[in-house]
């Protein structure tokens, strides 16, 4: 019987074309106002995989526009209570329910502390989309599974949409545009070479730089959810510092490396981790010989969206070790699909 987690991955192609068309005119009134506004800084608020999304929007905004991007503790406003200074700045909120009280007083301080506050929701109207200066429904459609899915996907698509026409870059706005394309494509890439590994495998690292990284945070929290299996998510440089100390024989590594200007360092490192006789795989073609072990990729012709359609094939593999494992990816132990926070 196929799993709602699965049938859910199936809809991301569907949701993200559904969501360029239904949402264009919320898209692009967003980044224009974002250029209206020529923000100093830009700040995040978010929480579990929104936090990974936001994380992706970071690296996308400080890359495309040279702009700081900081994420902000929700316990800021809703435990600290703390006034902000944000009269030159901007504050992106990312949430699939747009109901977490944290979450909710954190747009409301950022507002009130003079940002223009976007918030990308799966639930509109919602009590966040009512808080925030701008809404734009995700349009991921209602999900299920308690582990998101298509709706961390859909939110990058909407920031990277919203930031193409901020930007007003046309090789960025033909690259979003073709990401619906790219995730069919994606869909049917097979990493079932890695379960074999995984199966018995008590912990795991994920490793990206940039995108790649907040890909790689994805990857580790979807393990953690759904396969009770520990796997914690590091910089490929960061990696070298301290954790490379617990990668022992056939110890598992997944590389998350997108077609980018950190693709080589990023398999350089696994490179590294492959002599200390580790189960090592990387989604690059310069991963060969005696390197990891290549995982299929989809080559987008931007890094941006390169990066993002790592997480499709991940997610395709991911539910089927949950069930390998012996769990149900659609109801992991003790989680919930909306968690309510202060």
């Amino acid at each position: 019987m196929t799993s709602i987690m699965r049938q859910e991955i199936d809809e991301i192609p569907h949701v993200a074309a559904r969501l360029l068309n239904d949402q264009a005119e919320a898209l692009e009134a967003a980044g224009k106002a974002l250029r209206e506004r020529d923000p100093a800084v830009v700040v995040t608020i978010a929480r579990g995989s929104s936090d990974h999304a936001a994380h992706f929007l970071k690296y996308a905004i400080e890359l495309e526009l040279g702009l700081p991007v900081a994420s902000l503790g929700p316990s800021l406003a809703s435990i600290y209570g703390a006034p902000l200074r944000l009269a030159r700045g901007a504050a992106i909120a990312v949430s699939q329910s747009g109901a977490s009280p944290d979450i909710v007083a954190l747009a409301k301080a950022a507002v009130d502390g003079g940002a223009l506050t976007i918030a990308l929701a799966n639930t509109v109207p919602s009590p966040l989309s009512v808080a925030a200066s701008l809404a734009i429904n995700v349009d991921a459609g209602k999900e299920i599974a308690v582990a998101a899915t298509k709706s961390f996907v859909n939110s990058i698509v909407a920031g990277l949409a919203v930031l193409a026409h901020w930007k007003d870059d046309a090789n960025l706005k033909q690259a979003v545009n073709a990401l619906p394309q790219h995730f069919a494509e994606a869909l049917s890439l097979d990493w079932s070479a890695v379960i074999d590994t995984l199966v018995a495998a008590d912990s795991l690292y994920m490793l990206g730089r940039g995108p790649s990284l907040a890909i790689a945070s994805e990857a580790a929290l979807k393990c953690k959810e759904t396969c009770e299996l520990h796997a914690e998510a590091y910089s490929s440089a960061e990696v070298l510092h301290g954790p490379v100390s617990l990668v022992a024989a056939a110890f598992p590594v997944i590389a998350f490396a997108a077609r980018d200007k950190a693709e080589t360092s990023i398999v350089a490192t696994a490179s590294k981790l492959v002599e200390k006789n580790a189960a090592v795989y990387a989604t690059s073609q310069l991963a060969s010989g005696q390197g990891p072990a290549k995982l299929p990729f989809v080559a987008t012709g931007h890094p941006l969206t390169d990066a993002l359609c790592l997480i499709i094939p991940y997610y395709g593999m991911v539910e089927q070790l949950s069930r390998l494992r012996g769990f149900n990816p659609d109801k992991p132990a003790a989680l919930q699909k909306v968690t309510v926070t202060q």
